[in-house]
Parts: structure tokens; sequence; C-alpha cells
């Protein structure tokens, strides 16, 4: 029982299996910290880039805005075009800003956990609204983690706020002693410099909130190895099956084989457990093909398809235990094989003439000499 108990902890890194379908769901690391820097931070910035151009063009829009005569102010049709005038300056001050905030908005994800659509991650849960999974959420480790990350950003923020105002004050207190202009200058380089400090203040918490987010995650997606075994036996197959499948993988290559036996030249056995079908053709053959092999049952099957469709036949043990064990179906024999197939190949041809009346009776069997690399040792049975 301890055994079993141990072997369900989820001590296992997550498989790539694994992360993909968390990711069809939806589940990928997310940090709203990073997001929330990068947008500040970058809104911030981008006042501080584009903020003449913004100031600018809204001066002119005011300026175009209140300057007309007293019959511009009762046409209705003049209005309608100066709000419209208006309302394109607006947009064209803004959309710089706003294109820099829209990069920062996409920006954060794409760092974190890339970019991903799904629509389970909306589908409605009944557990969402289950009181007893909201109270688990509530004590979870990762509602304290939110809340310390609450307490810490009200804590760096106010930090760095009080030293944006000490650093700030003299400067502030100076602008009293400015005139209006320089003063109104002095006042927004102020502001947006403070708002810049801290806007980039959270970053300290997204350096802090990226690793645990990342972390968070994939110790959320750690397997058992109970769960790993289950992957693998859904993704590679259970053993029973796959075995089944190269049961009858083996018995289709058979049928192949077999059907290939009536075009052999000659079919040399062993004599009883191996048979091994070959065929040749001057010319188009650079050397013997090996059609079909086998051994025990498969091999009298062989010699039988063989006899019925009057293939010839040479019992020649050493040779036929060398083709069976060093070619395989399709391939041509080893160079170290070719005298002594051609002895059989030429045996076969003496034999053929002599049964035809064409020819004299070989006198006997060819030698059929194998390379000491190529020999095959016969098995103890034999």
């Amino acid at each position: 029982m301890a055994e079993q108990d141990s072997s369900q902890e989820k001590t296992e890194q997550p498989t790539p299996r694994r992360l993909e379908k968390a990711r069809e769901e939806g589940q990928v690391p997310r940090s709203k910290e990073l997001g929330t820097t990068l947008v500040l931070g970058l809104g911030a910035i981008g006042l501080l880039i584009f903020g003449p151009f913004v100031s600018d063009r809204v001066g002119r829009m005011a300026l175009h805005s209140f300057s007309f005569d007293r019959e511009t102010a009762f046409d209705t049709g003049m209005m309608s075009s100066y709000l419209m005038a208006s309302a394109m300056d607006a947009a064209i001050a803004l959309i710089p800003w706003l294109v820099l905030v829209v990069v920062a908005a996409f920006a954060g994800p794409l760092l974190v956990g890339g970019w991903l659509f799904s629509t389970k991650a909306i589908t409605p849960k009944l557990d969402r609204i289950n009181p007893l999974s909201g109270l688990k959420r509530m004590f979870s480790m990762n509602s304290l983690v939110e809340l310390i990350k609450a307490w810490a950003k009200v804590l760096v923020v106010g930090t760095v706020a009080w030293l944006v105002i000490l650093f700030f004050f003299q400067d502030a207190m100076q602008i009293q002693f400015e005139s209006l202009e320089a003063a109104i200058d002095h006042t927004v380089t102020i502001i947006l410099w403070s708002v810049v400090a801290l806007c980039l203040s959270t970053a300290l918490i997204a350096v802090v909130d990226v690793p645990w987010q990342i972390y968070s995650f994939t110790k959320k997606m750690r397997m058992s190895m109970q769960e790993i075994k289950d992957e693998f036996k859904e993704t590679e197959g259970k053993p029973e099956v796959k075995s089944k499948v190269r049961q009858l993988q083996r018995e289709m290559a058979n049928r192949r084989m077999m059907a290939d036996v009536p075009e052999a030249d000659v079919v040399i056995t062993n004599p009883t457990h191996y048979s091994v079908a070959l065929k040749y053709q001057a010319g188009s053959m650079a050397a013997p093909i090996l059609l079909a092999k086998g051994s025990d049952q498969v091999a009298l099957k062989i010699r039988e398809i063989a006899k019925e469709n009057n293939v010839p036949q040479m019992q020649a043990p050493p040779l036929a235990r060398a083709i069976y064990t060093h070619t395989r179906v399709g391939d041509e024999i080893p160079e170290g094989l070719y005298v002594a197939v051609a002895q059989v190949l030429a045996y076969i041809y003496q034999m053929d003439m002599y049964a035809k009346g064409r020819g004299p009776k070989p006198e006997r069997k060819p030698a059929m000499p194998i390379p000491n690399d190529l020999r095959v040792d016969p098995d103890p049975e034999t």
C-alpha cells in the first residue's frame, strides 16, 4: 500500500504531451505583474517621448476649436466640422502613444507563456461557482502569494513615491519663483518623471513574480510515474494491441513473400529447418535476389509452394543457413556467396537441360564454397 501511495506522488517533470494538452486547455504560465509593468512603464516612457508632440497637437486643436467668429458659433454645420477636426487632431496626437501601449499589452503575455488562443479557457465551469472550491482557492498557496504581492506592491510603490518626493522636493519648491510658462514646463517634467519612476517600481514585483509563476505552473503540471505510464500507453498504444498489429504485419509480409515464391529460379533448403527462394535475371539484375525465406513451418510452406509451381529445389544446408542469416527479403545476396549461388544456378540449369533431353546429366553437385565470415553453424536440432 505504501508503494502504491509513493508511486502516485507527482514528482516527475511534465512530459511534452502533458504540456501540449495543458496548452490546448488554455493553461500556460502567465504573469499579470509583468503585463502591468510593461503597460505602465512603456506608457509613462511614451509620455516622455511623445509628450511634446501631443502637447503641440492638443494646443493647435484648442486654438482651432476656440478661434471662430459669431456667425460660425450659430452655424450648426460649422460646429460639426470643428468637432470632426478636433477629434481627428486628438486621434493623431494619441495614436503613437496608443500604439506603444498596445504593443506593451501584447508583449507581456508573449514573453511568459507565448501566444495562445483557446476557447476552453473561457468555457463556463461549475466548480468555479462551487462554494467549497472557492474556499479552497481562498486559502491556497496561490492566494497567499497574491496577498504577499499586494502588500509588496503597496510597500514598494510607497517607498518609491517617498523617494521621488524627496528627490524632486527642491525642484517643486523652486517652481514658485519661476515664470508661468517655465513653471508649467517644470511641473510637467516633474510629474512625468515621477510617473515613470512609480510605474517602473512595479518591475521589482514582476522580477519576482515571473519565476514564481513558471515554478508554480511547472509544479502544477508534475506527473506521477503511473500517469507517465498511462500516457505512454495512450500515445504508443497498449502492448497487447501493438503485439497484435505486429502479428498482422508479419502475416501480411509472409503472404506477400509467399506470393513471390512461384517466380523463384531455385529454392535452397536445409532441408527441414530453413528454406530460401532465389531469383536471378541476367542483364537486369546485378546479383541474385532473395524472394522469400523462412524456418520451420514457414520453410515447409515455401517448399510446398515451390513444388506446386515446379520451382527446382536443392538441398544445401550450409548455403541455406548463410543466405537465411545474412540476407533480408528483397535484397541481393552477399558478395561472398556469389560463387556458391552461381554454381547452384548452373547446376539447376544443367539438370533442366538434361530433363528436356538437350544436354548430359551433371556428374555431381557443385562444391558451393562459403567464406568463413558468412558460415553459420547448424542448430543443435539439425
